[in-house]
């Protein structure tokens, strides 16, 4: 599988270097812009790392202008965890943080988006829609029903994110049949729909967040607080139909009902 849109070119992470170059972005992602820490983060080396990385396929973005594509070109990264892959795992990543029953007894082929990033210099644009456009690839290739993954607001204070917290859950939830549920001991009181200002809202959610529900993507119940991630995280759940290979992105914006 492979994707080029120059300048950039797209394909599952090949060597062990790859994946080390995928790991030294997340560090420079997660943990140094974002403020994450955790068991996996090894700061003398700079990788971000957890025990399910030796399990899951690692789909890399490459700027082919760095003066070295290969030990220092790759400027994001998708980890995609199959069903055969949480198998050999023992679970899927987020099993952590939501009960994924639902999916599971959908009957539907599964895929795990995780350690999504992208290099602050290449968000948005083309390195995106690469990126996607080498996903919605591997969903064709494996035939995957649904893809589904946490996707976080930035902080743990649960108080300032009431207000797009409920406009997710009054506008996006997934319906009952799909609807993971988080394991966070105490829930979010949410707003009431009447209470929330949904310009705020939108503007206050992470920009993968909203590009997730512009395809017609849908969210769990509740959050969870990471706080080794410095990160409140929904699971967002997709349908794969709505991933174009052509053109992933064009999919017009669709609440879930």
């Amino acid at each position: 599988m492979l994707q080029t849109a120059p300048p950039f070119h797209v394909s599952l992470a090949r060597t062990d270097a790859d994946i080390r170059a995928a790991q030294r972005l997340r560090y420079d992602v997660f943990v140094t812009e974002l403020g994450g820490d955790g068991a996996g983060v090894d700061h003398g080396r700079r990788i971000e790392t957890d025990r399910f990385d030796a399990f899951a396929d690692h789909l890399v973005l490459r700027d082919l202008r760095a003066p070295d594509p290969d030990t220092d070109g790759i400027v994001g990264v998708y980890r995609l965890m199959t069903a055969e892959h949480a198998a050999e795992a023992g679970q899927f990543y987020s099993a952590d943080e939501f009960d994924l029953s639902p999916l599971h007894a959908s009957g539907r082929t599964l895929l795990e988006l995780g350690r999504s990033c992208l290099h602050p210099d290449h968000r948005g644009g083309v390195a995106l829609r690469s990126l996607w456009q080498g996903l919605a690839e591997y969903v064709v290739e494996k035939n995957i029903d649904l893809l589904f993954g946490t996707a976080s607001f930035h902080g743990t204070d649960t108080e300032r994110l009431l207000n797009p917290v409920s406009h997710l859950h009054a506008a996006y939830l997934a319906p009952p049949d799909l609807r993971v549920t988080s394991k966070m001991p105490q829930d979010m009181a949410l707003l009431p729909p009447a209470k929330v200002d949904r310009k705020a809202a939108m503007r206050d959610t992470p920009a993968l967040i909203k590009s997730y529900l512009k395809l017609g993507g849908a969210i769990g119940q509740g959050v969870f607080v990471d706080h080794a991630f410095n990160t409140t995280d929904l699971c967002l759940i997709l349908d794969a139909a709505r991933l174009d290979p052509a053109d992933p992105l064009r999919r017009p914006a669709r609440a879930a009902r």
